[in-house]
């Protein structure tokens, strides 16, 4: 069974362009966004990875850490970010991780499901798909995304998502379909109105199930 939503995720230990890491300690006591690509020296990748490294300081801003999975050495990564860097005009300072022995890719259900292993193996054998995994300060998971490896992730949205996750963590808020920040968000129906009002302010009560308040 892959990874539930409020699952710990998973410890490891791997080396990486930034040495040798625990996951769990590297996260410390903010957010974290694991994400794995197929491969290196591969096109979207390379797009992907540049986008990354370009949204660096609104990761900052929201006190989150990011780290990226390949089945690729260390030395290939650091071959890779010259690349990546090209590209996009920023330094990739962000850990890449060697995940040449498949373990994290394992760990963490990264792999299609035609996945087969051989000796010599191409992004088309074993590459891992593109997920997304947001977690926890608590080390919990909080989100998950899956792409094919034909489609390259939106980073604006894995932003908004994060955004989203972090108003709602531990309050009894949600976000309605298509929102971004500034906009309204969805108070719970553990609430009733009184209290509700008397925590988030003048409700706009839609229905009475669905009851928006101003986001903080």
């Amino acid at each position: 069974m892959g990874l539930r939503i409020n699952d710990i995720a998973p410890n490891f230990t791997a080396d990486s362009t930034s040495g040798k890491l625990d996951f769990h300690d590297w996260i410390g006591d903010g957010y974290a966004i694991l994400f794995s690509h197929p491969k290196d020296f591969t096109p979207i990748c390379t797009t992907e990875f540049g986008a990354v490294a370009q949204l660096a300081g609104e990761f900052e801003k929201r006190n989150t850490k990011v780290m990226g999975v390949s089945v690729d050495s260390v030395e290939e990564h650091h071959k890779w970010k010259r690349d990546i860097e090209a590209f996009a005009g920023a330094p990739a300072n962000f850990p890449i991780i060697d995940d040449s022995s498949l373990t994290v890719a394992k760990l963490y259900d990264m792999l299609p499901a035609e996945a087969i292993l051989p000796d010599g193996r191409t992004p088309a054998d074993s590459a891992t798909v593109r997920t997304v995994f947001i977690i926890g300060p608590d080390k919990k998971v909080r989100l998950t995304m899956t792409y094919p490896m034909s489609v390259g992730r939106n980073f604006a949205e894995i932003l908004r998502a994060l955004d989203a996750v972090q108003i709602t963590d531990g309050a009894p808020l949600a976000t309605p379909a298509n929102w971004v920040p500034g906009q309204d968000v969805v108070v719970s129906t553990s609430l009733n109105n009184e209290d509700a009002a008397a925590r988030f302010g003048e409700l706009d009560i839609k229905l009475p199930y669905l009851r928006f308040a101003k986001s903080k």
